[in-house]
């Protein structure tokens, strides 16, 4: 089973936007690693983000490329600051490959626990709008790939 980890894409300074939505570098950069994620056949069944509005805009972005056939969700679990062992509990139990759209430190935090069994062990660096692939077998989580926005540039 195949977990897809994103931070959000590049957002707007809180002095420009309380909300915080994309940017247009942001939304570029999604809709690049979104549009090379589709060319290169990744499925999820389900798409899930924070429901904050630069997550949300992102899933979105990612959702209109990828069309997983569960949707694009907002679940509680997934701001900055959460618990990563509720999320990392809910994995476990998870058959079909989804896309968790949120935030650092969660994302790493999360990432850390899956790997090490320590979320204070940062193991991977994330990069908005970019995507990390992680699988899990009788042997536990892996990294399978990263994808970045600098990666998915199209020339």
């Amino acid at each position: 089973m195949e977990v897809y980890l994103v931070q959000h894409g590049e957002a707007m300074p809180k002095s420009a936007d309380r909300a915080r939505p994309l940017s247009d570098q942001g939304r570029r950069e999604v809709g690049q690693v979104a549009f090379f994620a589709a060319q290169m056949g990744l499925t999820v069944d389900q798409i899930r983000h924070s429901g904050k509005t630069r997550a949300e805009q992102t899933a979105a972005i990612l959702g209109e490329s990828l069309s997983p056939p569960g949707g694009v969700v907002t679940v509680p679990g997934l701001a900055p600051l959460d618990d990563v062992k509720p999320m990392a509990d809910a994995l476990g139990s998870e058959s079909q490959p989804v896309m968790l759209v949120g935030h650092l430190p969660f994302m790493a935090r999360l990432t850390g626990l899956l790997l090490t069994g320590d979320a204070d062990n940062q193991v991977v660096r994330f990069r908005m709008g970019g995507i990390v692939c992680l699988a899990r077998d009788e042997n536990g989580w892996q990294v399978v790939w990263n994808l970045t926005p600098e990666m998915a540039r199209v020339p």
